[in-house]
């Protein structure tokens, strides 16, 4: 009988990065749909630019770095930084903006830090809020969706690749740009939120036309990935409920001050993609158990602050840079109890 040597770890995950990667992408397919039924053919344009930007600029730096590309580049976690990215920018957005944001996401949101799993911050938050700050009238110019008043169609193609590389041809839809739900109630000033949404065809529903259905699509793939066990539960659900605590303390009513209750939040802007594609980051955010639910509990309370009370009408991508530069602490503060020691090792601290 010979006895037969292993290293450890003895339990091998089938969970490798590019598989993981592969279901994200996999989980992201209903989100996209409803995004390009309700926006049009921007969409997959803007999608289709950032991968080759992604793509490129991590080759790039490869290159630069003497590191194999090829093995690099079959994780897809690039592609999955393009993705996020892509829809979280406006189906408006021309073709220079989208190559800022993605290079940046790559170059200095991930590949400065030393590549995949040694970035502190999410890359596609990081590029989003580059952009955001940058350029705000390009990143607040989105297409009125697709079903309300007047606007019974997407734009074209033609008027698609228009608004991505204006020499392409003649933009005649101009009419159709307009303001999101949450800008839309975070300017109000004169009306209430009954007679808000009786005049504002934008408002029709929870959260608006469109946006409801996307953050639904979006909902439906993250629940697809807890299926898969891609993350748990905690950092998801601690930020919906806590973003849902926090509109309905702070509803104010039916009065023009009134920032919107639970399902208008939960329903609305980039709510349930950041639930359940950006704060379950696995390299940027918290570890642990308690940890990941300090952290999904934090952002929620921050998105809701930064819409309600912020200079933006959106809140996810600043609330999630700002709990990325928390994570190491909230893991030193959450750490489990290992076996042998009654309470947790913390550095220096002594232990039984």
């Amino acid at each position: 009988m010979s006895l037969i040597r292993m290293s450890s770890p003895h339990t091998h995950s089938q969970n490798q990065s590019a598989k993981v990667m592969q279901w994200v992408l996999l989980a992201l397919v209903p989100g996209i749909l409803a995004n390009c039924f309700f926006f049009g053919y921007g969409v997959l344009i803007n999608l289709a630019w950032a991968n080759a930007i992604a793509l490129g600029s991590e080759a790039l730096v490869l290159k630069l770095r003497n590191r194999p590309i090829q093995y690099y580049l079959k994780d897809y976690s690039a592609i999955v930084t393009a993705f996020l990215l892509a829809l979280a920018i406006p189906p408006t957005a021309p073709w220079w903006l989208t190559l800022i944001g993605c290079s940046f996401a790559i170059i200095i949101g991930k590949q400065l830090y030393g590549g995949l799993g040694y970035n502190p911050f999410n890359p596609a938050m990081l590029g989003y809020v580059l952009l955001l700050i940058s350029f705000p009238v390009e990143m607040t110019t989105w297409l009125s969706p697709k079903g309300i008043e007047g606007n019974l169609a997407t734009p074209s193609l033609i008027d698609s690749l228009s608004f991505w590389f204006p020499a392409i041809g003649s933009n005649t839809v101009d009419s159709f740009t307009g303001a999101t739900p949450l800008d839309v109630v975070k300017t109000n000033t004169s009306l209430t939120l009954l007679e808000l949404w009786q005049q504002t065809p934008l408002l029709e529903g929870y959260a608006g036309v469109g946006w409801t259905w996307v953050n639904l699509a979006f909902l439906a793939g993250g629940i697809f990935l807890l299926v898969k066990k891609v993350f748990t539960w905690h950092a998801p659900v601690a930020m919906l409920a806590a973003l849902f605590v926090m509109s309905l303390l702070f509803y104010g009513g039916e009065g023009s001050d009134s920032h919107g209750g639970p399902l208008f939040h939960l329903l609305s802007g980039a709510t349930m993609l950041g639930a359940f594609f950006i704060v379950t980051d696995p390299v940027s955010s918290a570890t642990s158990k308690k940890g990941r639910i300090v952290f999904g509990a934090s952002i929620g309370v921050l998105t809701y602050i930064i819409r309600a009370w912020g200079g933006y009408p959106d809140g996810v991508a600043f609330a999630v840079l700002l709990m990325n530069m928390a994570a190491p602490t909230i893991d030193y503060y959450t750490q489990p109890r290992t076996y042998g020691h009654k309470k947790p090792n913390r550095g220096l601290a002594k232990s039984d």
